[in-house]
């Protein structure tokens, strides 16, 4: 890039910002105005007319042409490199590509953190703030055993069932997506400060709100439609009625995405909204499997699974998680056991290669979950 196209980039990026700053304008908005305009910047540079012709409404047009705060704006971008955060829009090459097909989809993201390809293959756990021991026991444990198997784990970052969605991918040595509801340098809750540090070196959190915006309540509900938007599908796990979880499981389906639930307690009142979805046509989880067979169709080539296999009928667990992104040696050493354990010196003759060199391979296939050791130097498929 020359100096001409980074100067323009930087004022494209500073007048899609300033966009996002207008009251009234939201990422709809400015989608329909980038459409017809064909940047932020020919946005601002637009007569009364014009902008009046897009059909946008005489109030959003005045707040276009009045627009004074370009010093904010320049300040909060700032500010955003100061605290490490990368500013991405939907032209960038860390923008995820899922979040490109929903209709509302940010106009701009704040990361920390990074986004990889494997991301796409992503789940959304999310329920109440005040779990039960029952529910954020399973959070943890569907999150640990589904981040075992190659997904990234989605989630909001809030107290209760997301925390626990997040610290089970990370127990796992899996990946997990933050999505919060305030500026990356404003963490809430203040607690999980630690977790969103942990989540921005092993994975990525993210936000489309600017650095300085406080956790104001209706951001949450905005910032539901991207943990479903990132993700094949939500699980929801002890939603009372109302619940914030809710939302995002109707954003799922208006996006087109498959809706889980793991049933509740009948008297319960945090499990009162989770047990309503599955009156109404969610799937009932009681282990990852189900969530597995469900998403067979678009894991074909992720899990070594037919879109038509039913559990019984795929690979054994390990061979079935994170198969397509294994090393070469690693896949090998994979193809090469199965639910027997085989001693190290066995798999090294069948392998052809030395011990100790095999056995730095099995520690980062038991770093991922995929195998286990037990005594004699023996390994199996977990």
């Amino acid at each position: 890039m020359n100096c001409k196209d980074e100067k323009e980039a930087v004022q494209d990026m500073e007048c899609l910002a300033a966009l996002t700053f207008i009251p009234d304008i939201g990422p709809l908005t400015i989608k329909k105005l980038l459409s017809a305009f064909g940047s932020a910047k020919a946005v601002f540079e637009a007569p009364k007319e014009r902008l009046a012709a897009s059909g946008i409404g005489e109030r959003k047009v005045k707040g276009i042409l009045g627009f004074s705060g370009w010093k904010d704006v320049r300040r909060m971008l700032d500010r955003a490199r100061d605290f490490g955060m990368k500013v991405l829009t939907s032209g960038s090459a860390e923008y995820p590509e899922p979040l490109k097909n929903i209709s509302d989809c940010p106009p701009i993201l704040y990361m920390k953190g990074d986004i990889l390809e494997e991301d796409k293959y992503a789940l959304g756990i999310v329920g109440t703030r005040t779990p039960t021991h029952y529910g954020r026991i399973h959070a943890e444990n569907m999150a640990d055993g589904l981040a075992k198997k190659g997904f990234t784990i989605v989630s909001g970052l809030a107290r209760g069932i997301d925390s626990a969605a997040h610290k089970g991918a990370l127990k796992a040595g899996g990946r997990s997506i933050g999505i919060m509801g305030s500026g990356l340098d404003v963490p809430y809750p203040p607690e999980n400060q630690v977790l969103m540090q942990k989540l921005a070196s092993s994975g990525a959190v993210l936000s489309e709100f600017p650095p300085g915006t406080g956790p104001n309540k209706e951001n949450f509900p905005r910032r539901n439609r991207i943990i479903s938007g990132l993700s094949l599908g939500v699980l929801v796990v002890e939603a009372g009625k109302g619940s914030g979880s809710l939302i995002t499981a109707n954003y799922a389906l208006d996006q087109g995405k498959e809706v889980f639930a793991i049933p509740g307690n009948i008297s319960s009142a945090v499990s009162s909204g989770t047990n309503e979805l599955i009156k109404s046509g969610a799937k009932v989880v009681t282990g990852i499997d189900d969530i597995i067979e469900e998403l067979a169709p678009v894991l074909k080539g992720f899990l070594n699974i037919s879109p038509t296999a039913n559990v019984s009928g795929r690979e054994p667990a390990g061979q079935a998680g994170l198969k397509a992104a294994l090393a070469s040696e690693e896949r090998r050493v994979v193809d090469a056991l199965g639910p027997e354990p085989v001693h190290i010196d066995e798999l090294a003759r069948q392998l052809g290669m030395g011990a100790s060199h095999i056995m730095g391979v099995l520690l980062q296939l038991e770093l991922k979950g995929i195998v286990k050791q037990v005594a004699g130097k023996k390994f199996f498929i977990c």
